[in-house]
């Protein structure tokens, strides 16, 4: 039966419930929440567990089991459920809208198992995902109802007496008896008492083993205390389990006694060595403890999964809740709790090792424990010393930095780090360091680059330079903020601190961080040589994240260097490497590469289906992948859709240069000049600043589209500079732009020839690189077909360092002077005379018809052409040579 592998495995056979089943299957359909409510141990999981098996090929995208037995309330259930269905949240949007987005278009049964003591946060997740998702279809187990709009209640009877007798017979091995046997008689008469419950049946049918069948009905005939605090007038129903509950733990001899009440600790999924090592840390010893453990599996308190490669076990939840009942009694709550944190704390630390050689296998092992190492965490950060807890969320930081789990382990390493308050040491110092390793995933806006210098300096002065390396190299990320040569200045120091010290990951995440400001900067081929090596030694530890980013920036440098084939294969493993992590924001990173890059060999649906993951999730306004909307906006521009490309450039909450360029562009081909100009002006401005070539390339070659209906020889010499600072800083794909700008422009000045050298020299380029996007397009073919001679073929057979060549000699010599009053373009001469005249940029721009910052540009040119400083200099030298 296909996608049955989104479920649990069915570790006992499925007895009876047959109307039940036909029920439970007619309630279920797509929009709806159908939920089984009823006491513990009546059956609800199985049902619910038998119902999904049976309704599996129903479902396109299958039926998928979450369960929420070991989760906490107040916990963060939505991305529990998205964890386990494969959503990816996004931080800056709501989690229960981003939840029914990521899964609005599937069509799938989801089950929520064990959902009473977090109804507050399922009612949520519910509603969202009821409201948004036409073709999921809910069905949920509890002691009590949700509580949503809508919800069809379904309350789950006792089994049939037919049911009960073959449930008890089937588990106690003696199927198939007739209805005149004695046996059969027998088992009557526990089915009757036990109220036909399936869990209390189960319970009783371990005994069969040791009693028979009659021995455990006369067993059961006279009424048992209840449970500790339990109503003898509570429901007959509940009086049964707690019964039959009693019954059988006082059956259990001393030692399974012990081991059962001190497994209640432990949440669902633990293995036998965790099991021995907590228990024969008391008066078990572990010769002991492994017999007890099977007796307890044999007599259904303990049920083992032994589907994977290691046995894991867990206890129903009525079953823990009586054993901890039990543990209370007993004294031993303080003690076992304690110890289970050691235990947890213990396997943390001996894992850690892992980290700096395998991080994938790291992850692994922490990640199959992380239930109960959440429950020894919350355990050990409330205990009057907490110095066990603090040392604990520091061993499992990284987890929350890989993993979705950001949002929590931010809150319990803020927990960690308030009970150290006023107490400078080396472990707050790890805690302050960790803060800022999971916010860096997490939420990088909360100061954690902050707590990364802080942990580092307090590092420093209790002589853990470890911990300094790491909080440094975090400094360094967050240094970006201050300006590129503070970053590049702080990661060069800590990469060669860590080099020294031969702590390769530091050195290589610093080395990571150095690639991606020569990106930044367009220094291609230093951040090719810096980011190849960095990579492969991070990926061969298992460092995904760092390796993600650093695959992403190398794909990039490789792509605008006009080797597209080699960087989309980059940004494939990237995509690759990312993927077991669930992360947003590094996966995103990776998909944004691959997506560009695919748009720029023109491949546009390839870069829309790259796209989709990411996209399925924007529930909202703002980005949460810096530089997402850009690319988003990019490829709209290169498929025609401008409206599209400024409605998402313009939703970039924070927007980069390189966003506002996309934008300005957009804005240009819209037909708004003043918002591009403004624009363009800050770009400008910032690249000038920061010395991103590309970007100030750029942004002259859109002010000469702007400039070009008032002044085409402006407009040329924006273009012959946008092309130099191109050709000078190896920037391929934009040097093809550039040549066809030229051509356009050579046509509009009757150059043919020019126009269909420089388009001939484009194509070749265009061929040798794969880069098939344009804006705006190249020359029509027709045009260059006019010309006459080989001309094409001559620009075909240039190299693109010939083709700038020619480029720059086709221009020919200048007819204006580069200085004085003779060199101003007939636009700036206007400008000047009404700049004298008194009006003001915007007064000059609306009466030129340009955007005022095309003003605020040609003056900028005449004061430096005329080597004056402002207006009033310009004012007296026009009056002492009368206007032009």
């Amino acid at each position: 039966m296909p996608n049955v592998h989104h479920l649990p495995p069915e570790l006992s056979s499925f007895v009876g419930r047959g109307p039940e089943f036909a029920a439970v299957g007619a309630a279920v359909a797509p929009g709806r929440l159908v939920t089984l409510a009823g006491p513990g141990g009546c059956g609800k999981t199985r049902l619910a567990m038998r119902a999904a098996v049976g309704l599996a090929d129903r479902w396109v995208d299958g039926a998928w089991w979450v369960d929420l037995a070991g989760e906490v309330p107040g916990g963060d259930v939505v991305r529990i459920v998205a964890g386990r269905l494969g959503v990816l949240l996004p931080d800056s949007v709501p989690s229960e809208v981003a939840l029914a987005h990521g899964l609005r278009d599937r069509t799938m049964l989801v089950v929520l198992d064990n959902c009473e003591h977090l109804l507050a946060e399922v009612a949520p997740v519910v509603e969202a995902v009821l409201g948004g998702c036409p073709g999921v279809a809910l069905l949920a187990t509890s002691r009590a109802p949700v509580g949503v709009a809508g919800e069809v209640v379904w309350r789950v009877p006792p089994m049939s007496l037919a049911d009960a007798l073959d449930l008890f017979l089937d588990r106690s091995g003696h199927p198939g008896v007739t209805d005149a046997a004695e046996e059969r008689v027998s088992a009557r008469r526990v089915c009757d008492r036990l109220d036909r419950l399936p869990l209390a049946l189960e319970l009783a049918a371990a005994w069969a083993g040791t009693l028979a069948t009659a021995q455990i009905a006369d067993s059961l005939a006279d009424p048992f205390p209840l449970l500790s605090g339990g109503p003898r007038t509570a429901p007959f129903r509940q009086r049964t389990l707690a019964e039959s509950m009693r019954w059988s733990h006082d059956l259990l001899d001393a030692d399974e006694r012990a081991l059962f009440r001190r497994l209640a600790v432990f949440e669902p999924g633990y293995a036998a060595t965790e099991a021995v090592a907590l228990a024969a840390a008391t008066d078990l010893t572990p010769g002991r403890v492994l017999p007890a453990l099977r007796g307890l599996i044999d007599k259904s308190l303990v049920i083992a999964d032994t589907t994977g490669p290691v046995a894991r076990y867990r206890m129903l939840g009525v079953v823990r809740a009586y054993a901890r009942g039990r543990l209370d009694e007993a004294g031993e709550t303080d003690d076992t709790r304690d110890r289970h944190l050691g235990l947890f704390l213990a396997l943390a630390e001996a894992a850690s090792p892992l980290l700096a050689t395998d991080k994938d296998a790291w992850r692994a092992r922490i990640g199959a424990e992380y239930p109960n190492i959440r429950a020894a965490l919350a355990w050990g950060l409330a205990r009057p010393d907490p110095e066990a807890g603090r040392r604990l969320a520091v061993a499992v930081a990284w987890l929350w930095h890989l993993e979705n789990r950001g949002h929590e382990g931010l809150a319990l390493l803020s927990t960690a780090l308030s009970r150290g308050d006023g107490h400078p040491g080396a472990l707050q110092a790890r805690i302050l360091v960790s803060l800022a390793l999971v916010a860096d995933t997490t939420d990088p806006h909360i100061d954690g680059y902050a707590a990364a210098d802080d942990g580092a300096a307090m590092a420093e002065a209790f002589g853990d330079p470890a911990t300094a390396r790491l909080g440094h190299a975090l400094g360094a990320v967050g240094a970006i903020a201050r300006g590129l040569d503070a970053a590049r200045d702080a990661a060069d120091r800590t990469a060669r601190e860590a080099h020294a010290a031969g702590d390769a990951f530091v050195a290589e995440a610093c080395a990571m961080l150095l690639g991606m400001i020569h990106v930044f900067r367009d220094e291609y081929p230093q951040a090719r040589a810096i980011l190849a090596p960095a990579v492969e030694g991070l990926l061969t530890r298992g460092d995904r994240g760092v390796a993600v980013t650093g695959l992403s920036w190398l794909a990039v440098a490789c792509a605008r260097s006009g080797e597209l084939d080699h960087a989309a294969e980059l940004a494939e493993r990237a995509v690759a490497a990312a993927s077991p992590l669930h992360d947003v924001h590094r996966l995103g990173t990776a998909l944004g590469a691959l997506a560009e890059i695919r748009g720029l060999q023109g491949r546009f649906a390839d870069a829309a289906a790259a796209l989709d993951p990411i996209e399925r999730i924007t529930g909202g306004p703002g980005s949460f992948v810096p530089g997402w909307d850009r690319t988003v906006g990019q490829l709209a521009l290169w498929t025609g859709d401008v409206d599209r490309a400024v409605a998402r450039c313009r939703r970039e909450a924070a927007p980069l240069p390189d966003t506002q360029l996309v934008l300005a562009t957009a804005l240009r081909l819209s037909g708004d000049p003043v918002a591009a100009g403004r624009l363009l002006d800050r770009v400008e401005e910032v690249a000038r600043a920061a010395g991103m070539p590309r970007l100030h390339a750029g942004a002259l070659a859109q002010r000469a589209e702007l400039v070009l209906p008032s002044d085409p020889a402006a407009a040329l010499d924006l273009q012959h500079e946008a092309l130099r600072l191109r050709a000078a800083h190896q920037l391929t794909l934009d040097c093809v732009d550039s040549l066809e700008a030229l051509a356009r422009l050579a046509l509009r000045r009757s150059a043919p020839e020019v126009t269909a050298v420089l388009s001939g020299a484009a194509d070749r380029a265009r061929s040798d690189t794969g880069y098939a996007a344009r804006t705006p397009p190249a020359p029509a073919p027709e045009d260059v077909a006019r010309t006459a001679g080989d001309a094409y073929d001559r620009g075909a057979a240039m190299t693109l360092a010939e083709a700038v060549a020619y480029a720059a000699r086709a221009r020919g010599p200048r007819q204006r002077p580069v200085s004085g009053w003779g060199s101003l373009t007939p636009t700036e001469a206007s400008v000047v005379e009404l700049a004298v005249e008194g009006l003001s940029n915007p007064e000059i721009a609306a009466r030129l018809f340009m955007s005022r910052s095309t003003v605020k540009t040609h003056l900028a040119h005449v004061y430096e052409k005329l080597q004056v400083a402002n207006r009033t200099e310009l004012a007296r030298a026009a009056g002492h040579r009368g206007t032009p």
